[in-house]
């Protein structure tokens, strides 16, 4: 399983992250064709470390069956546009985006 993932640093403002990142949901729906009834993803949520530092707010993990998957859809003009819109909504700081997979 091939993997592309967002990790959000802490937002400014919590309350606006999160209407944002649901009308940033929304636009990967309508960009990737997903229905909206289906979740080809994982959202995780972190908590503080035991010293109290959050470095992380949520973790955003689209799943692809290949390597060639992930590709297509990193490469898309569709997928391309909801990649601007994660630097928009995190307000808290660059998001890193990394790609990997599991064994």
């Amino acid at each position: 399983m091939y993997q592309l993932i967002f990790l959000y640093p802490p937002p400014a403002d919590v309350e606006q992250f999160e209407a944002d990142f649901a009308a940033h949901l929304v636009l990967l729906h309508e960009k990737a064709g997903i229905p909206a009834a289906s979740k080809p993803y994982t959202l995780t949520k972190f908590m503080p470390t035991p010293d109290g530092a959050l470095v992380y707010y949520l973790m955003l993990t689209l799943h692809f069956e290949s390597a060639e998957a992930l590709d297509a859809a990193a490469e898309s003009k569709a997928m391309q546009e909801v990649g601007t819109d994660v630097y928009r909504i995190s307000t808290g700081g660059v998001p890193a985006i990394l790609m990997g997979n599991t064994e």
